[in-house]
């Protein structure tokens, strides 16, 4: 099942950047958080766990980036804007079962990155 999620994950990798960002979410801050850095975070650490394992202090942040999406999303009025972004959190969650499961199966004291 592990095997399959990485590919999922590089599919969803693709329609995101396929998606223009929503008009009018440059420079504006929802919940305390810019949009196109929660834009930017969430593709980066999707490709990062693409990639390879993340270390303890990104698998953090990481989760921190999953519950950001929590208090952002139902803020968002836009319908094309609210679609986007909760793409970008289907995104980060798939990412961190990824991670996780990859943390589960790795041996002790393997190697991790970034």
């Amino acid at each position: 099942m592990l095997a399959e999620k990485p590919d999922a994950l590089a599919q969803m990798m693709a329609e995101h950047m396929a998606r223009p960002f929503p008009p009018g979410f440059r420079g504006l801050d929802i919940e305390g958080r810019d949009m196109v850095m929660l834009d930017s975070d969430a593709y980066a650490y999707a490709a990062c766990v693409h990639e390879d394992l993340l270390s303890e202090q990104a698998h953090a942040r990481l989760t921190r980036l999953t519950s950001a999406f929590g208090k952002v999303l139902p803020a968002i009025d836009d319908e094309y804007a609210a679609k986007y972004y909760t793409h970008l959190h289907n995104m980060v969650v798939l990412s961190a079962e990824i991670e996780s499961q990859r943390k589960k199966q790795s041996p002790p004291g393997g190697q991790q990155t970034r």
